[in-house]
């Protein structure tokens, strides 16, 4: 699950100053019940075996946030701003994070997606993720989230 950033999307590793437009690029992309700021993003970032992935030369125009430890990986949540999709970002997104995954040892990457959410299903799908699990009306508007499992590349 190989592919290279878009054009003016280099992928590099999150740090803390980009924490403020990160949540920015939160609001944007995510419903309001939804949004996760600086804080929660800061949380996830320095969980056990944290790590964040940010696309683009200049502001950010999208990123994932995942976890990887004792040989399991989770995304805790991937956005692109809205500006900024139908060009692949978050296939470069969720194929760097998948291959950070793998180089940190995790043989099964796990994700949770809201039912409703097709183009974020389409994606995942293109990337092999299966389902493997739901957790009943997960989300704020009710929906169930879809738990999918994608095997990275070791």
């Amino acid at each position: 699950m190989s592919a290279p950033s878009p054009p003016g999307a280099a992928i590099r590793p999150v740090a803390a100053s980009d924490l403020p437009l990160l949540a920015a690029l939160h609001a944007r992309a995510f419903p309001p019940d939804e949004r996760w700021g600086v804080v929660a993003l800061g949380t996830m970032l320095g969980l056990e075996g944290g790590f964040g992935l940010v696309a683009g030369d200049g502001a950010p125009l999208g990123f994932v946030l995942a976890r990887s430890l004792a040989g399991e990986a989770e995304i805790l949540t991937i956005a692109v701003d809205p500006e900024a999709r139908q060009r692949g970002l978050g296939t470069a997104l969720l194929a760097a994070a998948a291959g950070e995954a793998g180089r940190r040892g995790a043989e099964v990457l796990f994700l949770e997606v809201s039912e409703a959410n097709a183009p974020a299903r389409a994606l995942y799908a293109r990337a092999g993720a299966a389902e493997v699990g739901r957790r009943r009306r997960y989300y704020t508007d009710g929906t169930d989230a879809l738990v999918l499992r994608i095997t990275p590349p070791s």
